[in-house]
């Protein structure tokens, strides 16, 4: 069954409940007008748009501290109250000694929201397992299946995912992870398997793989499918892989929505954030004026910021986004984009700027054809 192109209806928003993009996030009372339509995913219903938490743990990239972790809590909190019940993380999220601190953090504010509220919620979590190469066996997959649940001290993962794809370096072990996914499954581990930054040709595979072994298209197979698609990333193999998801009825999530936070206005060849992204904004930024400028005359026009502008053209294009948050402004932010969604002149408009523009997102480097 495919999917819609713009599946998340509209909802009913006050024109005036968001004002400029530089008005003042503390104004806002919630839950005024956030969207509780899910969509579907494999066998789950989700919100139109999860939180991703790559930055969970990551001190490199992203500065984190554990001096953070009663913010997150917060983020996670408010996500909760706000009808957002996907959250993305991966057994690799953490540097150095806080390896799976991501999902350490989420486990521990599941339990606490819960004690909190004196209820469960239908939370999804969607995790990754790195293909790191001493996990050669499809039981070592499984290993690594049961360390996620230990850390989140949960009994059962949404869905559960391959990282990467392995096909260029190792395909004898590709297999072998293939094979630790339908076991996740089956042994009831999981309960939906995907994958993450494949390509169109591998994606082919995977599908017919898990298809041959039983595992249910509409309720597992590939329920979920991960890749990098923002409007800084819509080359010839994130069409493809779009229009193949598209006819297999297979849910895309979108990660990096906001490319690194180069959509969302608060960087300039001038200006460029601290740390390793610093390189890569300086080669990027100086060829995206035709996309910024756009983003930002829509924003403007419709009183939104362009972070939510770049993130609703991805809820538009039949994808569930899952931007990173490290603080409640960030996700007071990112929850501005539901609610309403851009014209369909919008999206042309947007489009037309992102083929215009030079310069592109570097892909994955783990990304297979």
């Amino acid at each position: 069954m495919a999917l819609s192109v713009c599946s998340v209806g509209p909802w009913n928003l006050n024109p005036k409940a968001l004002s400029t993009p530089s008005f003042s996030f503390k104004s806002l009372k919630f839950p005024p007008f956030w969207p509780t339509q899910k969509v579907k995913m494999g066998p789950l219903s989700v919100s139109p748009m999860g939180f991703g938490t790559w930055a969970w743990g990551n001190q490199f990239l992203w500065g984190y501290q554990e001096s953070m972790d009663n913010e997150l809590q917060q983020i996670f909190n408010m996500a909760l109250d706000n009808d957002i019940n996907l959250f993305d993380t991966a057994d690799s999220y953490g540097t150095g000694r806080l390896n799976g601190q991501s999902e350490k953090l989420l486990g521990r504010f599941i339990r606490e929201f819960q004690e909190k509220k004196g209820s469960k919620r239908d939370i999804v979590i969607a995790t990754k397992f790195a293909a790191y190469p001493w996990r050669l066996t499809p039981g070592q997959f499984v290993n690594a299946c049961r360390a996620s649940l230990d850390r989140m001290q949960i009994e059962q993962i949404g869905i559960g995912q391959l990282h990467w794809s392995t096909a260029n370096y190792a395909p004898l072990q590709e297999l072998a992870l293939w094979d630790g996914l339908v076991a996740m499954y089956e042994k009831g581990l999981v309960k939906g398997v995907g994958v993450s930054n494949y390509g169109p040709k591998q994606l082919l595979k995977i599908h017919d793989y898990l298809k041959d072994r039983g595992v249910p298209l509409c309720s597992a197979q590939i329920s979920m499918f991960q890749v990098q698609f923002s409007l800084l990333s819509t080359g010839k193999d994130q069409l493809e892989i779009k229009s193949i998801c598209d006819s297999l009825g297979i849910r895309v999530i979108a990660y990096s929505p906001l490319g690194l936070g180069m959509l969302t206005g608060k960087y300039s060849p001038s200006k460029l954030p601290s740390g390793p992204r610093a390189l890569l904004f300086k080669q990027i930024l100086p060829g995206l004026d035709p996309l910024l400028s756009s983003l930002r005359d829509i924003a403007n026009k419709r009183r939104k910021t362009m972070s939510q502008v770049a993130i609703n053209w991805c809820i538009c294009k039949g994808t569930v986004p899952i931007p990173g948050v490290k603080s409640i402004k960030q996700a007071e932010e990112n929850l501005g984009a539901l609610g309403w969604r851009l014209s369909s002149d919008e999206l042309l408009r947007l489009d037309y700027a992102a083929n215009e523009s030079p310069r592109r997102m570097i892909q994955n480097i783990f990304q297979t054809r």
